[in-house]
């Protein structure tokens, strides 16, 4: 893959946004300053602006995706706003082709919808959002062809249909960290997103596995792969680094199985965590670009060339607000987004 050599003005990007909840902070300034984000993404030039399905989590505030979307859709006016992702198996397939049937009635021509198979929460949580436990997510591919099908102009014959939904063209992405999805979503010819920002090792193999695999269809002609990617962008690399403590705090708590609010960042993580637990945070973060716009350039061009993804979603996590905004500001500045 590392032979296309795309550009990074050749490629779209996008924003992924989990709504952090800041200590000290309440979901209600969240969704603010997720709007505030949209806005500006949209004026800088992004392609979308992706919401993403996790429960149980004090840090995160977007679990009533579908929601979500409508407030950021209902605040924008030009970028596409969807689901990164909305976890299938945890719903019924005829409520996700009503409510994103919904969200495209009301926001035509806007609306993606990226779908998951991983419970996006613990055991007990996947017990109170009712979902089977002993469901593995092996029959997602059947989830995935009956929510399809509510959505298809034939549906009308049906005895069941998803009004509104039926015959609407909302762009279906299967997302994933695993080769499941990448094959599945190579099979059927629809696009595929690579979550290579919590699970960088599986990034390469499931890419490959998808662009080789790739079978044409009435969706694309040609495979289309988008890759996730942290990123904290600032004006010095000092600062940079400062500011990503906060997201290496989160997943530190979340190894530590006490997930809580985005804390502040500090000057030095080295007395917060063991060599062991920086290990495994830096493992699982491998995929996260930090530095001045200078090092931000050169290391997006390296994942580019790694991944040769058409397209980048960008997850970027802060305490400030400001400074979040700032981050993705600087990434469109050097991708020839914002002139």
């Amino acid at each position: 893959m590392s032979a296309q050599h795309k550009k990074l003005n050749e490629i779209s990007y996008s924003v992924l946004d989990l709504v952090p909840i800041t200590k000290g902070g309440s979901p209600a300034q969240s969704f603010k300053n997720s709007l505030d984000l949209a806005q500006h993404a949209e004026k800088w030039g992004y392609r979308r602006y992706w919401l993403a399905e996790h429960h149980n989590m004090p840090g995160i505030g977007s679990s009533a995706t579908s929601v979500v979307i409508g407030y950021i859709a209902g605040g924008t006016s030009t970028i596409r706003v969807g689901s990164g992702g909305i976890m299938l198996p945890n719903h019924s397939p005829l409520v996700i082709a009503e409510q994103f049937g919904t969200l495209e009635a009301m926001y035509p021509g806007r609306i993606d919808l990226g779908l998951g198979r991983a419970p996006g929460s613990d055991q007990s949580t996947m017990l109170a959002l009712r979902r089977d436990p002993r469901a593995n997510g092996h029959d997602f591919p059947d989830q995935l062809e009956q929510l399809r099908s509510y959505l298809d102009e034939n549906s009308r014959h049906n005895r069941v249909r998803a009004i509104p939904g039926e015959g609407q063209d909302i762009p279906i992405w299967l997302l994933g960290s695993s080769g499941f999805s990448s094959a599945l979503a190579a099979k059927l010819g629809l696009p595929f997103g690579f979550a290579s920002h919590f699970s960088p090792e599986n990034t390469i193999p499931a890419l490959t596995q998808y662009q080789s695999q790739f079978q044409p269809s009435a969706v694309l002609d040609k495979p289309y792969a988008m890759a996730g990617i942290n990123v904290f962008a600032a004006d010095t690399t000092e600062e940079a680094q400062y500011l990503a403590t906060s997201f290496q705090q989160q997943f530190l708590s979340l190894i530590r199985n006490h997930p809580g609010q985005i804390p502040p960042p500090v000057a030095s993580m080295e007395n917060i965590w063991t060599e062991y637990e920086k290990a495994l945070v830096m493992k699982q973060l491998k995929a996260s670009i930090i530095g001045n716009p200078d090092e931000v350039r050169e290391q997006l061009q390296m994942f580019v060339n790694d991944t040769g993804a058409d397209e980048l979603i960008i997850n970027t996590t802060m305490f400030d607000h400001k400074a979040r905004v700032r981050s993705y500001e600087l990434v469109a500045e050097i991708t020839g987004l914002k002139s």
